[in-house]
């Protein structure tokens, strides 16, 4: 397996996987996720492989992807915080039918390289709540919970 920065002619398959992690969301929350939809489209994507502060990396065997990481470089200037970068994961999916095999794991271990040797301070990301093979996976990959959004429904 190679994990590299994504390219064009990888697109369609990002949205199959896109769509794979749309609707495991959209289970867990129909009342706010769209089933059949993405988060990005095409023309998202494309601009995203331009972005110098987001990357898409995919995770490549025998000629197909079988997983990708997003990423976004964040600058922390505030009055309040010591200034710091964060390699915040956008989004991280292996394909569902070859899912338990450790791609994952080397997906996030490739992302604490690249967080390394961009400078980083922290690696941080979103969990939604009832998706709990994530937060498993997220927690024995060593994320511990940094903050928590609580919501109240209208």
């Amino acid at each position: 397996m190679v994990i590299r920065k994504a390219e064009t002619k990888d697109i369609k398959r990002i949205l199959e996987l896109l769509s794979e992690v749309l609707e495991i969301h959209a289970e867990i929350r129909p009342d706010i996720f769209v089933s059949g939809t993405t988060k990005y489209n095409e023309e998202d994507l494309k601009k995203k492989l331009t972005n110098e502060n987001e990357t898409i990396y995919v995770a490549e065997e025998d000629g197909s992807v079988i997983g990708f990481l997003f990423s976004i470089i964040q600058e922390v200037n505030s009055r309040n915080m010591k200034p710091h970068k964060i390699f915040y994961i956008d989004d991280l999916c292996v394909d569902e039918n070859i899912r338990g095999k450790h791609i994952g794991q080397k997906l996030f271990e490739f992302a604490k390289e690249e967080a390394k040797r961009l400078g980083c301070y922290e690696i941080t990301l979103n969990a939604w709540e009832g998706n709990e093979s994530a937060i498993s996976f997220y927690k024995k990959m060593g994320l511990k919970t940094k903050v928590s959004t609580l919501e109240f429904i209208l």
